[in-house]
């Protein structure tokens, strides 16, 4: 391989995907590869552990959905500070 040739390659190579975007693409399909091959044999326990998700939901609902709800009473300390004046 001539030097010409060796520096025409390094060229096309920087004009293609970075090595992180390659990486990432490889991560992602061992990640589907693996969840899958998971799911398959494992299958009756994630279908038998699927029946709690209401349970699960119920919970995290309170916790995450409910934030508008008066903020722990702020509301009642603005309506007294404006009756005041």
């Amino acid at each position: 391989m001539s030097a010409q040739d060796h520096f025409g390659h390094q060229d096309r190579a920087g004009q293609g995907m970075s090595t992180k975007s390659k990486a990432m693409i490889v991560l992602i399909g061992f990640l589907l590869i693996a969840g899958a091959l998971l799911f398959t044999e494992h299958r009756a326990h994630v279908l038998g552990l699927l029946i709690w998700l209401p349970l699960l939901a119920c919970p995290l609902m309170h916790i995450f959905m409910h934030g508008g709800h008066g903020h722990h009473g702020s509301r009642d300390r603005q309506n007294d500070e404006g009756r005041t004046s």
